[in-house]
C-alpha cells in the first residue's frame, strides 16, 4: 500500500513540476518582450488596449480623437498597421477592421497589430472624403506638425502609427460614385511588397505607381512594405469586398508569421497581376448605360457602354481602350463628356485571368450570401 501511495505522490509531483515549468516558460516569454509604447501609453505583452489621440479641437472646444487599438502579442514578430477611412467617406475599411479585431484567432498573435479604423475623423463624422480645409489627406503625407490641419493629421498618423510599424495595409473604396473590384495596388518591383500583395489573395494585383503625398509613398520612403486595398464604393458596406479584406489581412499575417499557418490549403487560383490600367471616358454628355460589369474580361475596342440623351435621339458608343479586366465602374447614370466611366486593368493572358476571376466569384459570392443569411440580411 505504501508503494502505491508513494507512486501516486511522485506522479502528482512530476505533473506539478511540468505545469510549473510551462508557466515559468510562459512568464519568461512575457517578461522577455517589452511593452508596446504608443502616444505615451504602454500595452503589455499578451494584452490589448485602445488609445485615443487628440487630432484637433472643434469650434466648441470639444476634441476630436483618432482611436487606435493595439493587440500586442506575447511573442516577438512584425508590427503591422491596418488603417481605414483615410478618406472619410470610404467606410468599408472601418468594417473590415472591426471584424478583424473580433476574431479569436488574434489570441495566437505573434508581433503587434495596430488598428486604426478611422484615420480621418473629420471626414468620417461629416460623411466627406476631405477634411474641413477641403484637402485630401492622402496627398499630404508625411505631413508636418506645424502645417495645415490636414498636414498635422498626416504627421500624427505617421509618427504614432506608421513609423512604429514594419508593414502596413490601407483600405479604400471607389470615389465619386464609382465602385471598385476588390484589388491590391502595390509597387510590384519591390520583392517584399509583391510577396505581400500576392499573399493577400485579392482577384487582381495592380502594379500602381506611387503618388506624391500618398500614405503608400510616405511608407515606401521609410522602407515599410505597404499594400493599398481597393474594394466597393464610398458610403456603403459592400459585403464581398469586406470579406475579401478580412481574409486578405489574415492571409498576410499568416505569410508574415504573425498567425499560425492555415490547417487546410486554399485551392484558389493566384491573383492576376496587371502591369497597368486606364480609364474609358464618356465620348459625350448624357445618360450612361453600361454594357459591362465589374470583373468582366473584355477586349480592346469592345463596346463597354452607351451615352444617350434623355430623348434617345442621339447615342454614342464607348469603346474599351485596352484588353483586360474591368476593375472600376461608374455607378451614376449621368455623365459629362470626358468623365471616367470604366477602369480597365491591362492583362496579357486572358485565360488565366478568366480562371482566377471565376475562382474568386465562386468562393466569395457564395460565402457572402451565406454570411448575410446567417446575419439576417437575406
Amino acid at each position: 500500500m505504501k508503494k502505491v501511495v508513494d507512486n501516486f505522490i511522485a506522479a502528482n509531483r512530476n505533473e506539478k513540476d511540468i505545469l510549473t515549468t510551462k508557466f515559468e516558460a510562459r512568464d519568461k516569454v512575457r517578461r522577455g518582450r517589452k511593452a508596446f509604447s504608443i502616444a505615451g501609453e504602454s500595452i503589455d505583452p499578451g494584452t490589448r488596449g485602445t488609445i485615443d489621440i487628440a487630432a484637433a479641437k472643434l469650434y466648441n472646444r470639444n476634441e476630436l480623437f483618432m482611436n487606435i487599438h493595439v493587440v500586442h502579442g506575447k511573442s516577438d514578430g512584425p508590427v503591422l498597421f491596418v488603417s481605414g477611412a483615410v478618406h472619410g467617406d470610404e467606410i468599408n475599411g472601418v468594417e473590415i477592421i472591426r471584424r478583424l479585431l473580433k476574431l479569436k484567432l488574434l489570441n495566437s498573435l505573434r508581433g503587434t497589430l495596430i488598428a486604426v479604423p478611422v484615420v480621418n475623423s473629420f471626414g468620417f463624422v461629416n460623411r466627406s472624403r476631405y477634411l474641413p480645409d477641403r484637402r485630401d489627406l492622402n496627398r499630404f503625407f508625411p505631413g508636418s506638425p506645424t502645417g495645415s490641419l490636414t498636414g498635422q493629421l498626416a504627421s500624427i498618423f505617421m509618427e504614432e502609427v506608421v513609423l512604429r510599424s514594419t508593414h502596413g495595409i490601407d483600405f479604400h473604396t471607389g470615389a465619386n460614385m464609382r465602385s471598385n473590384l476588390p484589388q491590391i495596388r502595390a509597387v510590384v518591383s519591390d520583392p517584399k511588397v509583391k510577396e505581400m500583395a500576392m499573399a493577400f489573395g485579392a482577384p487582381v494585383v495592380l502594379d500602381a505607381e506611387l503618388r506624391d503625398g500618398s500614405l503608400r509613398s510616405a511608407a515606401y520612403d521609410k522602407n515599410i512594405p505597404m499594400l493599398l486595398f481597393e474594394g466597393g464604393q464610398s458610403m456603403r458596406f459592400d459585403q464581398i469586398p469586406i470579406r475579401v479584406g478580412v481574409q486578405g489581412v489574415i492571409s498576410v499575417m499568416r505569410y508574415l508569421g504573425m498567425l499560425p499557418k492555415a490547417k487546410t490549403h486554399s485551392k484558389r487560383i493566384p491573383s492576376v497581376l496587371a502591369k497597368s490600367s486606364t480609364w474609358a471616358r464618356a465620348s459625350s454628355s448624357g445618360v450612361f448605360l453600361p454594357r459591362v460589369n465589374l470583373g468582366d474580361i473584355i477586349n480592346k475596342k469592345q463596346v463597354i457602354g452607351i451615352v444617350t440623351d434623355p430623348l434617345g435621339e442621339h447615342e454614342h458608343q464607348i469603346l474599351s481602350p485596352a484588353s483586360g479586366i474591368v476593375i472600376g465602374q461608374l455607378q451614376s447614370p449621368l455623365v459629362h463628356k470626358g468623365d471616367a466611366v470604366s477602369h480597365v486593368a491591362s492583362i496579357s493572358d486572358m485565360d488565366i485571368a478568366e480562371n482566377a476571376l471565376d475562382s474568386f466569384q465562386r468562393e466569395f459570392e457564395i460565402e457572402s450570401k451565406l454570411q448575410q443569411y446567417e446575419e439576417g440580411y437575406l
